[in-house]
């Protein structure tokens, strides 16, 4: 288990339909994440934030044919390879990258750079399966595309800057879908991943499905990058975010889950990355999206109520 973390700001609203999620980062750290941290036995370096200029500075629909209904894929793209290379030279340097977002567009850097000389899985803590492409998207918002992007799925199949060539696809696990487009769903059913459903948790409970999660992610591979999008909560739990759904996970289901997560990186050092997004403090109250964003890294990371193991 990583002592050491290193934190990254992604401020990206590029992929999103909602202003503000671009504000997420510094909500997080006003939370405390640094302290929580700190608290948990674990070091910290925040590096500050890649560079991201403000969405309505850029032009939203300025797109190559390539690109199809994508939007700002151009800035995204920028993004990627900033957080890609920051999330690298953080493994290199030996310690846990954290990337704090930022929509989920920011994924496909965090993916990218977990991915440079290493083989990997991914565990999907969300509501949706962000397997999204542009020529099928409803929106055009990139944020639902990150895994399809990095998969080289259909459209992304010769994407370069987008694609994590050494992220396995049958190391892919969803935890905890409910909301899934047609095609989304009709992809999930054809891949090789693993989808676990909020059905599948309320049958099985949080701790099996996180535990067959990470064993499933980690198998044959070099390490695991976990990926919490804090829509995966039910909005009640986390109101702050930018596409919320019913039925969601609740907070002690999340910290669980959680900290199985750091139990198997104790265990078997599996964890190389993890992402907290789409925290929009514009939709939050009193910041408890933000808050809670900041005790759910602090569990995956160690921390326990008596303190960490």
């Amino acid at each position: 288990m990583t002592d050491e973390a290193r934190i990254i700001g992604a401020p990206t609203d590029y992929g999103a339909n909602r202003r503000g999620v671009d504000m997420g980062p510094s909500a997080i750290r006003y939370a405390g994440l640094q302290t929580e941290l700190e608290a948990a036995g674990v070091s910290c370096t925040d590096i500050g934030d890649v560079a991201a200029p403000p969405a309505e500075t850029q032009d939203a629909n300025k797109r190559k044919p390539e690109q199809g209904e994508a939007k700002f894929v151009d800035e995204i793209e920028s993004v990627t390879h900033e957080v890609a290379d920051e999330v690298a030279t953080a493994i290199d340097a030996g310690a846990l990258p954290l990337v704090i977002g930022g929509d989920h567009s920011v994924a496909i850097g965090s993916l990218r750079g977990a991915a440079a000389d290493a083989d990997i899985g991914a565990v999907w803590f969300d509501a949706h399966a962000d397997l999204n492409v542009p020529s099928t998207s409803p929106s055009g918002n990139v944020h639902g595309m990150p895994l399809a992007a990095a998969l080289g799925h259909r459209d992304f199949e010769d994407v370069e800057w987008a694609n994590a060539p050494t992220l396995q696809p049958e190391n892919v696990v969803w935890v905890g879908l409910r909301s899934v487009d047609d095609q989304e769903a009709a992809d999930v059913r054809d891949s090789v991943g693993t989808a676990f459903t909020m059905s599948d948790i309320d049958e099985h409970g949080i701790d099996e499905i996180t535990e067959r999660a990470m064993e499933i992610a980690s198998d044959g591979v070099d390490g695991v990058h976990v990926s919490l999008d804090l829509d995966w909560l039910d909005p009640n739990e986390a109101p702050g975010v930018g596409t919320p759904v019913r039925g969601g996970v609740t907070y002690r289901e999340a910290h669980r889950a959680m900290e199985i997560v750091a139990e198997h990186d104790r265990e078997h050092d599996s964890l190389r990355s993890i992402e907290a997004v789409e925290v929009n403090p514009i939709l939050d109250e009193h910041n408890e999206t933000a808050e809670l964003a900041t005790e759910l890294a602090a569990s995956a990371l160690g921390k326990r109520i008596l303190g960490r193991e």
